[in-house]
């Protein structure tokens, strides 16, 4: 009896309102960053068979319109003119009516991956100077992402706008901040940073079905991924609650920051991996925004030479177009630690790529050192590099360069950089050289640089 008086009273509730209630997805709200100059997605949830109308204040003379469907859904597009000015944005649904207040338009970045991307102010950051002190900044804005993971694709996840300041930021990515606020200072407009992260996660967990369905080849890689009790690994279960329900929220591009969790099993085929994630994710917000990565940091957890395997696979994903990498490879003090405290510097990295490559900023030149060729003349052998002016050693002498004979087995050779500007190496137990390695083991630290300061990239000429 109670029961049925409980439901005669929803039924009553349901009739005097006359409609379902009119909602927004959570990324849709107040101090809401929006992408400039594009066409931006609006959606929610409503009445069936019922009108949205839609007024944002920067258009106010033109009213666009969404229609509910039978599933209570309603999207529509509305195009944002370039950034200036606060704005806000009326829907109305018969008497229903909500506006969100103080959107700012400019860019927007989505920061992903796990706790190097994770890891906030509140951690340490030995390179932040004062930038905790002195961050207030309305025009720097986050949206942080509530940790969660579900076996089924999400449309909505927790989470609200922030505006940047000591508690905010406190508790935001480092890496993503230090990224943002370059882009704000160089570019002068507004910069929305989505963080979605978790520590601890495999590349797998943030992956679309839909990748592993179109490359069977892949479906492989999660059956035997190992579970552990401090964070979800299974395959796109985190894509499901913390991506999928931002998928219509236009970005710029996208920052990542992971691959830690893969050293132990999939060090020799990530990059099949992350090709397929690239893919994964351009494909579901419909948009082929760059992604710019960080090549995981030296650190001696892990066993054999793994990392250095796995650094190797993150640089074969820059054959994609419009993705980018940074080494961090000269930051780390501690190789016994799995998180660098240096985490300005990465953002302020991952800024140049993106102020160079998206925004045109033309006299940046953010891309590190690498190799280029190789020759043997006797009982050396001669590297030969592309960077931009000639390489500086930052210490008494060149460390980390291998090379190996035809037995395949390495030993540490001394290092010159020659007249001619190649570096010239040469061991007393390799008399016949036929392989280099540079920085090839898990936790070797560059200290080569060019004239930007930026590290030569670890390499190997062999593929044992």
């Amino acid at each position: 009896m109670r029961t049925l008086i409980v439901s005669m009273l929803l039924l009553v509730a349901v009739s005097v309102s006359g409609q379902l209630p009119l909602r927004l997805p959570s990324v849709l709200s107040d101090h809401a960053v929006l992408q400039q100059n594009a066409k931006v997605k609006l959606w929610g949830w409503g009445p069936g068979s019922m009108k949205v109308s839609i007024i944002c204040s920067w258009n106010q003379q033109d009213t666009v319109y969404a229609e509910i469907g039978p599933d209570c859904i309603w999207e529509t597009t509305v195009n944002t003119p370039a950034a200036g000015g606060t704005h806000s944005i009326q829907f109305i649904c018969k008497k229903q009516k909500i506006t969100i207040e103080d959107i700012v338009l400019g860019e927007v970045w989505l920061c992903s991956g796990q706790s190097n991307m994770e890891y906030s102010m509140k951690s340490g950051v030995a390179d932040a100077g004062d930038a905790l002190t002195n961050c207030r900044n309305n025009e720097i804005r986050f949206f942080k992402v509530a940790q969660s993971y579900d076996k089924y694709p999400q449309t909505n996840c927790s989470g609200k706008w922030e505006i940047c300041d000591e508690n905010t930021l406190s508790t935001f990515s480092a890496v993503g901040y230090f990224f943002g606020r370059c882009l704000n200072g160089q570019l002068k407009v507004p910069v929305g940073l989505i963080g979605s992260y978790w520590g601890g996660t495999c590349i797998q967990a943030w992956m679309p079905s839909e990748v592993f369905v179109k490359k069977p080849e892949l479906q492989k890689m999660t059956e035997n991924i190992e579970p552990y009790g401090w964070a979800p690994k299974g395959a796109t279960i985190l894509y499901n609650a913390m991506i999928h329900p931002l998928a219509n929220y236009r970005i710029a591009g996208t920052i990542w920051y992971q691959g830690e969790a893969n050293v132990a099993s999939e060090s020799d085929r990530y990059s099949e991996l992350f090709s397929g994630f690239i893919e994964g994710w351009r494909n579901a917000f419909q948009n082929d925004f760059p992604i710019y990565f960080v090549q995981i940091a030296p650190c001696n957890y892990y066993e054999g030479i793994k990392s250095a395997y796995l650094r190797e696979q993150q640089e074969l994903a820059l054959k994609l177009p419009r993705t980018g990498m940074v080494s961090v490879s000269d930051l780390v003090n501690d190789v016994a630690n799995l998180h660098p405290v240096k985490k300005r510097a990465v953002g302020e990295r991952l800024s140049d790529l993106a102020l160079k490559e998206l925004y045109g900023k033309s006299s940046l030149q953010p891309y590190s050192p690498h190799f280029d060729k190789l020759m043997f003349k006797g009982d050396k052998a001669f590297i030969s590099v592309v960077s931009i002016g000639k390489l500086r050693c930052s210490g008494k002498e060149i460390t980390n360069f291998q090379v190996a004979g035809t037995d395949k087995q390495f030993f540490q050779a001394s290092a010159v950089i020659n007249s001619e500007g190649k570096i010239e190496l040469s061991s007393a137990k390799v008399k016949n050289p036929v392989a280099v390695r540079y920085c090839f083991t898990n936790d070797a630290t560059s200290n080569l640089f060019d004239q930007n300061n930026l590290p030569l990239l670890p390499f190997r000429t062999d593929n044992w």
